[in-house]
């Protein structure tokens, strides 16, 4: 028996995931309360926690503001990492979703729960960010606590070292 549990024990530490890999977390809806904002004269988004939701505009970070779609292949594909980088840095850039291009908020709160997504949600029932964002999802801001740009990702992120990457280039926090 233990050198049954001496082999098993091998076999999985060397099988067993590193620690690149996304952790798996359970979803869970969440008030848009720690989203800083500014005053602001733009319409808000709908917050999926509810409460007041937030201006694109008026958004304060350090921040990781993601737009992404329960639709889109490549948004799911970088939610994990998402994820894991709250897990790993919960001091750190505050991390904002943006659901764009949805069919009903019952929708999005659903994925959300069953997809490890664990930050606050705005909800762009009318496609008003599409004009801020652009068309093509994901897109991901990085904005710093004056509320600047800092820098603009198109397309998923990979792992979760390159978010940890860019948000120490470009808010100067891990």
């Amino acid at each position: 028996m233990k050198k049954f549990l001496a082999t098993f024990l091998s076999v999985a530490t060397l099988t067993s995931c590193s620690l690149t890999e996304p952790i798996p977390v359970k979803g869970e809806v969440v008030s848009c309360e720690s989203i800083r904002v500014s005053p602001s004269t733009d319409a808000p988004l709908e917050c999926l926690g509810g409460g007041e939701g937030a201006a694109v505009s008026a958004i304060r970070g350090p921040a990781i503001v993601n737009v992404w779609g329960t639709w889109c292949k490549p948004c799911r594909q970088e939610l994990p990492h998402l994820a894991h980088y709250l897990a790993q840095h919960p001091k750190g850039a505050k991390v904002i979703g943006i659901a764009v291009e949805e069919k009903s908020p019952a929708v999005v709160k659903k994925f959300v729960e069953t997809h490890g997504i664990t930050w606050p949600i705005l909800y762009d029932a009318d496609g008003s960010t599409r004009e801020t964002f652009g068309m093509g999802v994901p897109v991901t801001w990085f904005i710093d606590s004056s509320g600047r740009v800092a820098y603009k990702k198109f397309g998923p992120f990979k792992s979760l070292e390159e978010i940890e990457m860019a948000t120490i280039k470009y808010l100067g926090v891990k």
